[in-house]
């Protein structure tokens, strides 16, 4: 069960690498990863925790490597980190909630509820810790307005990932049985 679980980490931590690699903005595996945590740690508080981990980290690298100029020293977390991680464990929770059975359609639409909960998660936070929009309906909806350019990027990029760790996984899983975990279940 510790290789499964270090094998589970480890694909976690190669997706979560993904985001320095230049791509398309938003593009992200980080929404597939707390879906796929919470359909497969038999110990929920894994599920929660990793995705965050790995935004972590890779949010050190990013801050202190590779935006280092816009930083005066070293940044554990930028302002308003707190959106960001929050959509992602609102994502890993209604990744508990949709796979009590994992199929396509649940990946999908694991997919869909990610992008749409980091969607207004993030662009919420945007509105309310910026002075470039009024603190009103108004600049509410241009912010979310804004957003929507980097929507596509997030939907691509859970449905992606979604697809790569799903099932890449199953794939896995149904050739080797030692990676069979007990907890998960396919429909």
């Amino acid at each position: 069960m510790k290789l499964q679980f270090g094998f589970l980490i480890a694909i976690i931590v190669l997706a979560a690498f993904s985001r320095i690699i230049p791509h398309m903005p938003n593009f992200s595996p980080l929404g597939a990863i707390g879906l796929f945590g919470a359909a497969h740690f038999d110990k929920k508080w894994k599920a929660f925790l990793i995705p965050i981990a790995a935004t972590w980290l890779s949010d050190l690298f990013i801050n202190n490597v590779i935006y280092a100029q816009y930083y005066p020293q070293f940044t554990w977390f930028y302002e308003g980190f707190y959106w960001q991680y929050g959509s992602y464990l609102l994502i890993t929770f209604a990744g508990l909630i949709i796979f009590n059975k994992i199929s396509v359609s649940k990946v999908l639409l694991g997919g869909l509820a990610s992008t749409t909960i980091f969607f207004t998660v993030s662009n919420f936070g945007c509105w309310l810790g910026s002075t470039f929009y009024p603190q009103n309906f108004t600049g509410l909806t241009a912010c979310y307005v804004a957003g929507i350019p980097f929507l596509t990027g997030t939907l691509l990029g859970d449905l992606f990932y979604s697809v790569v760790l799903f099932g890449g996984y199953y794939l896995l899983q149904s050739k080797i049985s030692f990676f069979k975990l007990d907890n998960v279940r396919y429909a």
